[in-house]
């Protein structure tokens, strides 16, 4: 189960890989200023990891419109993570949360996929400006997507 709704969001400061270099992206940093979808997805270079990724950068317009950044939280290397966005033409910030300390946190960790280890679950998040968790939603399983409907929903209110 991830953590409620109405819960402080636990803050992170994680590593993204650009052009530039290793950046650090922190949560807190957009707190007063825009309010913030975090998508926890399993793993780079994956069917439904890549359809939702390409789908989201694809309609980002949708979620900045309603004044949000999307975030995409995976325990993937920046580096991995980099060539699966610049392949994909994936446009959203990628995270690498690769001690799972901030899927831990978010309680969205997904034991043993596949036989390979520990990953993030399919999961998404509306932070409020606040830093108030407005909706969190952790998929059945690693193939389903996020009610995207219902995130914009939460964005709106």
């Amino acid at each position: 189960m991830p953590i409620a709704i109405g819960s402080k969001a636990p803050d992170f400061t994680l590593k993204t890989k650009t052009a530039e270099g290793l950046k650090d992206i922190k949560l807190s940093d957009n707190f007063g200023k825009k309010q913030t979808v975090l998508l926890f997805f399993p793993l780079a270079f994956t069917g439904v990891c890549t359809t939702e990724l390409c789908d989201i950068s694809n309609g980002l317009s949708a979620y900045s419109s309603l004044g949000a950044e999307v975030i995409g939280i995976s325990v993937d290397s920046p580096f991995a993570q980099e060539a699966w966005a610049t392949a994909n033409k994936i446009t959203i910030p990628l995270v690498s949360d690769l001690n799972k300390e901030t899927t831990k946190a978010y309680e969205v960790l997904f034991p043993g996929l596949a036989g390979i280890g520990d990953t993030s679950a399919r999961a998404a998040f509306v932070i409020g400006q606040d830093g108030v968790v407005k909706y969190a939603e952790q998929t059945a399983t690693p193939k389903d997507l996020p009610n995207f409907d219902a995130v914009k929903a939460a964005l709106a209110k």
